[in-house]
């Protein structure tokens, strides 16, 4: 299933604060109330801050799991496994909190500790303002059979995953979006070694990157798999450890899939150093 100077001149005075908010109230035609109101100078380069979690509106136990057609909202209530959910560990095939039906929606959910598997999503799904405060085996399995399935991650965030945050074993495209990440090994992996494989289309769009971490997406070129990322920000890297975009041989064995490079590529790997920024 996160880097921030001052010159001081001698010999030339730069204009003061006053002069230029009356270069822009004469140029802009605005009040100084107007200009208070309207016009904000910040430092060059400050970063924005990584929104806050939230807080859980109560808790509810989960013994078996709850699946979901249509629209589930949950109201930012912490749910947390109980009885055969509750063992919390990374053992493979262990059974989800939430299961959702193709074309569902779950929103406005704060998975506990234990979380089992987290989520299944059985065909196109829609997972909004999700939150994972401690990853079990996996966040999220995206497992549809279609290749015009799709998955959309909007909002939410996940921490404390060993392994994986998504797993994509399904066909189709997932996107991720205005999502935060800390304290993980992979943000999403294509399944290296699924019995059955696919064509898995990723893209990662404005979301807060915080370490420690290993990579953020995990693909197979040799079935066509592509990774796009946009607006990555990533917290507290200044060695750049993060692999954004890993390259493997997948198979359908069951063997370790092989890790064969890692960086954009223009093909597989679809990114410039310009979409991933570091502080």
């Amino acid at each position: 299933m996160r880097e921030r100077a001052a010159l001081r001149h001698t010999h030339r005075r730069r204009p003061g604060r006053r002069r230029m908010a009356a270069a822009l109230t004469a140029a802009l035609g605005l009040t100084g109330a107007a200009l208070a109101t309207n016009v904000m100078l910040q430092p060059a380069g400050a970063a924005a801050a990584v929104p806050a979690w939230p807080t859980a509106n109560g808790s509810q136990a989960v013994s078996s799991t709850i699946e979901v057609s249509g629209t589930y909202d949950g109201g930012l209530k912490r749910f947390y496994g109980s009885g055969d959910l509750g063992d919390g560990g990374q053992d493979e095939g262990q059974d989800p909190i939430f299961k959702l039906k193709d074309g569902a929606t779950l929103k406005n959910v704060i998975l506990g500790s234990p979380a089992a598997d987290g989520i299944h999503c059985s065909g196109s799904c829609t997972l909004q303002n999700v939150w994972w405060e401690d990853v079990g085996e996996d966040a999220a399995s995206f497992k549809g059979t279609s290749s015009g399935a799709v998955y959309t991650v909007n909002g939410g965030g996940a921490r404390k995953a060993s392994d994986k945050v998504f797993q994509f074993n399904g066909a189709g495209s997932l996107t991720i979006t205005k999502f935060q990440v800390s304290d993980f090994g992979k943000l999403v992996r294509s399944c290296g070694n699924c019995s059955t494989q696919y064509k898995r289309t990723i893209t990662v769009n404005d979301v807060d990157v915080t370490v420690p971490g290993k990579s953020l997406v995990g693909i197979n070129t040799n079935y066509g798999d592509t990774a796009t990322l946009r607006s990555v920000r990533i917290h507290g890297d200044s060695s750049k450890k993060i692999k954004p975009c890993v390259r493997y041989t997948g198979n359908n064995t069951g063997a370790e899939p092989k890790e064969t490079g890692s960086g954009p590529d223009g093909t597989y790997c679809r990114y410039s150093s310009s979409d991933i920024s570091y502080d």
